[in-house]
């Protein structure tokens, strides 16, 4: 291989003189979540006065967004392929806009040019002795859109984590901008009685062996409380954060007994604290590939023993789940919901969990509804659905009819509901 530490030097420029190569109406695809390159965002953002309708596409941003402020509407469109909280009023108010789309299938959007990538902003750590960047803690769709970026930055930054599994070599990046900052951290989430009732309802779920998919927040970090005497668990997730670290110090996660892959830990991008990133860098236990491998149906069921663990907003009493949308209005998105529920049907002794709380607005709401809020969407169908999970117990929807679902899911329901749900789903007639 060429010596590139001469092509290296080549390359370096500053944030500013980067993002001067940004025109307007192209379409830039930033990093995801923790792995944002904020030098070159901020950079590009402070460009504003003199860009017109450029596109930024991303899922979940964890830095401020601001090219999505109201007055950005003329420099900047955000796209958003999942709605998060800097960027959901934008969303809303319709100065942004979302695309539905499995997390698995966003790299097809720009490799068969379907949202054609101009531009790649990523962040990755510097190179190894081959000239090869690890992509750190984002590889999902950052690395495919690399790949069909017609120009390619990228912030080098020695705060990255240096993970296995998805890199990219220095002649596949136009340019580069040296600078370290430390990563975007994800605080873990407060856990409360509710998310440990929860969570230990799921761990009854889990046996040992297992190989789990996590979602993010406190449900799923609530649950890992409940596993500390399993054994042998295993990681397949498309995210894992700080919760999973302490299970794998205490020898809970050892990934012996994944039936691929085994004795590593999957994922497709982290979010978490120092901790966590201090855990995966130059862990060879560690493997980071794109989205479209992780989160590929076919890739998850190959694993006996699946468990996905999701959340939503919303499920009714046919068993349909909303996991992405208050009313009419885009909450969130539909992520790898989806693909783990697919996946995890059709893994050997492979089962599918959706946990939420039975209630929210502080108690007024029942999240167990008669019927989904009126112009919300369907993320999950009914005949995904293998497991609802609340506080109040573990309702099993496989091989149920319509009349035991609604059964089973009041059962599990808040106790101040459950008699005007009945009364709802006979007047429907389920029941």
């Amino acid at each position: 291989m060429h010596n590139w530490r001469n092509v290296y030097q080549d390359k370096i420029v500053t944030a500013q003189a980067a993002v001067k190569k940004i025109k307007a109406g192209d379409r830039v695809v930033t990093g995801h979540a923790c792995g944002e390159p904020t030098a070159l965002v901020n950079a590009l953002v402070d460009r504003a006065a003199e860009l017109s309708n450029v596109e930024i596409v991303h899922m979940v941003a964890m830095g401020p967004a601001k090219y999505a402020q109201p007055d950005m509407k003329d420099s900047f469109r955000h796209n958003a392929l999942f709605v998060g909280g800097s960027t959901r009023k934008a969303v809303e108010e319709k100065r942004a806009d979302f695309t539905p789309c499995f997390f698995s299938e966003i790299p097809r959007l720009f490799t068969e040019n379907l949202l054609p990538v101009d531009v790649a902003l990523i962040q990755v750590t510097p190179p190894d002795e081959a000239g090869f960047c690890s992509y750190g803690v984002s590889a999902d769709y950052t690395k495919p859109a690399a790949e069909c970026a017609r120009l390619v930055i990228a912030q080098i930054n020695n705060a990255v984590p240096r993970t296995g599994g998805a890199k990219i070599h220095l002649d596949a990046i136009h340019y580069l901008v040296e600078q370290d900052e430390p990563l975007i951290e994800l605080p873990p989430p407060k856990i409360g009685d509710i998310e440990k009732a929860i969570g230990e309802n799921v761990a009854r779920l889990i046996p040992d062996g297992a190989t789990l998919q996590l979602g993010i927040g406190a449900i799923p970090d609530a649950v890992l409380l409940f596993l500390k005497d399993k054994k042998d668990l295993g990681i397949h997730s498309e995210m894992f954060s700080d919760g999973v670290v302490v299970l794998a110090e205490a020898g809970v996660i050892t990934n012996r007994k994944k039936t691929i892959n085994t004795g590593k830990f999957m994922a497709t991008f982290l979010m978490g604290t120092r901790k966590l990133y201090d855990f995966v860098n130059n862990n060879p236990a560690v493997e980071m590939q794109s989205v479209d491998y992780i989160n590929d149906p076919c890739i998850i069921g190959q694993h006996e023993n699946m468990i996905s663990i999701n959340s939503a907003l919303q499920v009714d009493l046919m068993g349909q789940v909303n996991a992405e949308m208050i009313g009419s209005k885009q909450f969130s998105g539909v992520g790898g919901q989806v693909d783990f529920i697919r996946g995890a049907s059709r893994s050997k002794n492979g089962r599918s969990i959706i946990a939420l709380p039975a209630t929210a607005a502080g108690g007024k709401i029942s999240r167990i509804a008669c019927e989904l809020d009126k112009g919300a969407a369907v993320t999950t169908t009914r005949n995904d659905v293998h497991y609802v999970v609340t506080e109040y117990g573990i309702a099993e929807l496989r091989g149920k009819s319509l009349r035991e679902r609604a059964k089973a899911l009041i059962a599990v329901s808040h106790p101040d509901f459950r008699a005007g749900l009945t009364a709802e789903a006979q007047a429907k007639g389920l029941m």
